[in-house]
């Protein structure tokens, strides 16, 4: 069994100076992750407009798989127009950790 975790950084447009406003960018981008079957959520940043924290969580077989699905994360929040990937920071952990 491998887990993997990742940690995105997001720069938010201008125009989130509310959480309100904040939460209208993040939330798309959380049920999107959902989607390759990933735990997703907000993890840190929460009280900053500006910035979002997004953590994401995969378990699977192989380890392979879990870079796969780790990619592809990755990729879905880079590609979104409106926000910046600033960091992505990962983390694979086997039976032997």
């Amino acid at each position: 069994m491998y887990t993997g975790t990742a940690h995105f950084d997001l720069l938010l447009p201008g125009d989130s100076r509310s959480l309100k406003a904040k939460r209208s960018y993040v939330r798309p981008i959380v049920a999107a992750l959902r989607r390759f079957e990933v735990s997703a959520a907000e993890v840190g940043a929460l009280d900053l407009h500006g910035r979002a924290q997004i953590g994401v969580a995969v378990v699977a077989a192989e380890a392979a798989h879990v870079r796969e699905v780790l990619d592809s994360c990755e990729r879905l929040v880079a590609g979104r127009p409106e926000t910046e990937l600033l960091s992505a920071r990962r983390r694979l952990y086997g039976a032997e950790d």
